[in-house]
């Protein structure tokens, strides 16, 4: 067992280090759920395969299957990724996993948020989601971390951090009453502030639209670097998502971080829109929560990308803003490795790279 922590990351001196800081390792879960997976889900393995095998370069790897789908796994992916045998319900790892923080001795603890399904009894997307709740801790288990036990539902995609203080998020998730009715935001603050050591808390409104997340903050922006995020931007003044990527815009243009910096914000095109195709929306079975609809809008963004180990892991659609994308994440990451993967089956369950990984900062003293 893990040894459960009474206190807080705060009180103990540790902190939520960013995605650009030095990682031990990045975590993945077997996409497997045929109500969200079309095909038995062989379409999207193929795609958590690639996107596995790119993050391998710089980064090892874990994969988490249960019994039934292990050896599947296990002959998919590389022989260098390690797969490990515990269930989860779905595979969104970073909204499962746990969050580390560290300290400045070379110490490293895990946050285990609460986890309803994004939405529980109100609008979740499935039912049961013990075995999901349970990975933060049992992932803490392998990794050889003491366990914060956070009373907050929240999930990893739904905040980022500079690693300097400051927190971003977004009012739609954290405030939506499918959350933490219980509490108020500055209840939520104080606790985030308690779990991630964190000391500025900027709140954009809204997330990606259609996001059926209740609109993670990773799917419309991400932190480059302190001081610098990504933005995804929308130029049509029809489309419903340009109204929200310029109140987005107008929120981080007007503030100033936890250091007292202006941000710089670099923006990121929309690609599509992209819609689910007829075929797309075949061979699911039937959901209640997860009805994939012919038709149906995607929360298709170029900033759920993962940043490891000098290293970027973007999805690309096969549009033409693919290639627009990847040349202003180079320019913004100019010493690291750049990759696309086509990740438009990610994208059919929900979410995309920075949705299925979650990092394991190293233990560095500084």
């Amino acid at each position: 067992m893990s040894t459960t922590l009474n206190t807080s990351p705060k009180l103990d001196g540790f902190r939520m280090p960013a995605e650009h800081e030095p990682q031990d390792q990045v975590w993945m879960a077997w996409p497997t759920r045929e109500d969200n997976w079309r095909e038995k889900g062989k379409h999207a393995q193929a795609e958590f395969v690639a996107v596995a095998t790119a993050i391998a370069q710089s980064t090892n790897v874990t994969f988490i299957v249960d019994a039934k789908h292990y050896e599947q796994a296990r002959t998919a992916l590389p022989d260098q990724i390690r797969v490990i045998e515990i269930p989860s319900d779905d595979c969104w790892m970073r909204d499962i996993g746990a969050t580390y923080v560290v300290n400045d001795l070379g110490e490293r603890r895990a946050n285990s948020w609460q986890f309803n399904a994004w939405g529980g009894e109100l609008d979740g997307l499935y039912d049961s989601w013990e075995q999901d709740n349970a990975v933060a801790e049992k992932m803490a288990m392998v990794t050889g971390d003491p366990v914060y036990q956070v009373p907050l539902i929240l999930e990893g995609g739904s905040i980022h951090v500079d690693g300097e203080g400051t927190l971003f998020t977004t009012e739609e998730c954290l405030l939506h009453p499918s959350r933490n009715p219980h509490l108020g935001k500055n209840d939520i603050e104080d606790l985030l502030k308690a779990y991630l050591n964190v000391e500025k808390i900027i709140w954009l409104k809204d997330g990606l639209y259609n996001d059926e997340t209740n609109g993670h903050v990773d799917n419309i922006m991400h932190v480059i670097r302190p001081g610098v995020v990504a933005l995804t931007d929308c130029d049509d003044s029809d489309d419903p998502q340009y109204a929200i990527s310029k109140a987005a815009l107008k929120v981080l243009s007007e503030t100033i971080d936890a250091k007292g910096r202006a941000l710089e914000i670099i923006k990121l095109p929309l690609p599509g829109p992209l819609f689910v195709s007829e075929d797309e929306a075949q061979n699911l079975l039937e959901s209640d929560s997860m009805n994939r609809q012919a038709g149906e809008r995607l929360a298709a963004s170029y900033a759920n990308f993962l940043i490891t180990n000098k290293s970027i892991i973007f999805p690309t659609f096969g549009v033409k803003t693919d290639e627009q994308a990847r040349e202003i994440l180079q320019k913004a990451f100019p010493e690291f490795t750049v990759t696309g993967v086509y990740a438009r089956n990610i994208l059919l369950g929900g979410g995309n790279i920075h949705c299925i990984t979650q990092q394991v900062p190293i233990k560095c003293a500084v």
